[in-house]
């Protein structure tokens, strides 16, 4: 275990002694921001409710910002390591693969974390824009964020296998920013599919109906199940492919 915390504190503090984290954490929340300003000023003056800001900025705007920062927040993960030579000195230290995976897993999922806290600050926020006071639901927004880190940390998965198939830091991040992006796009089967069957089956998966439910407050424990399975199942391939380059080796 503390094997494990030291590999993920070296981990977050890679990422937060460099401008990286911090121009990451300024686009986010610039485009949050602008998102948030819009939505309160326009949807609330329309009569918009509570759970209608919920779900369009966590179901909407969200996906604009996720998209943009976890290719960028993971791409560096294992192809900076390799393009710098450093990996090859961290595969002969006294430690697992599985640990330097899930300790880069956990790393970026901390940054992802940090950069969602300020977004607190929007609720108290609304009472100053809204013609009357809101009724917040805190159970609504706690199923938000939890939807915002599951979703978060099932991209963060895929970003790390990418980045873990390359030393070039511009090919990882466009491989992760693709792979991403086709699987949130296949999120949209279960409205657009013309094939009833293949609605039927891609209803369970997307995403993108995932996140309407939790920002609606809904927490369905079949999702919960599946995006922390399908994180793990991502993560322990990629030791897979960190234990083969050891075996080349």
């Amino acid at each position: 275990m503390k094997r494990f915390l030291t590999l993920w504190k070296r981990e977050v503090a890679s990422y937060f002694i460099s401008p990286v984290a911090y121009i990451l954490a300024t686009m986010f929340l610039l485009v949050m921001g602008m998102g948030f300003w819009f939505l309160a000023n326009v949807r609330l003056m329309n009569g918009a409710t509570f759970y209608d800001l919920l779900r369009a900025l966590y179901g909407g705007v969200a996906w604009f910002a996720v998209l943009m920062v976890i290719p960028v927040l993971s791409m560096r993960s294992f192809a900076e390591e390799k393009r710098s030579g450093t990996l090859e000195m961290l595969l002969t230290a006294p430690v697992k693969d599985s640990e330097v995976v899930f300790s880069k897993f956990l790393g970026i999922f901390t940054v992802y974390v940090v950069m969602w806290l300020p977004t607190l600050a929007y609720y108290p926020l609304l009472q100053n824009v809204a013609h009357e006071p809101l009724a917040y639901d805190y159970g609504a927004m706690a199923a938000a964020y939890l939807g915002v880190f599951l979703v978060g940390g099932f991209y963060l998965s895929i970003g790390l296998l990418c980045s873990s198939l390359t030393q070039n830091l511009i090919i990882s991040s466009i491989s992760s920013f693709a792979v991403i992006a086709l699987t949130f796009l296949a999120g949209f089967l279960p409205a657009v599919s013309p094939i009833p069957l293949l609605r039927e089956w891609s209803e369970p998966f997307s995403s993108v109906l995932h996140m309407l439910e939790f920002s609606g407050g809904v927490i369905d424990t079949r999702s919960v199940i599946l995006y922390v399975s399908s994180t793990m199942f991502i993560l322990m391939v990629t030791t897979r492919i960190l234990e083969s380059r050891r075996w080349r080796a």
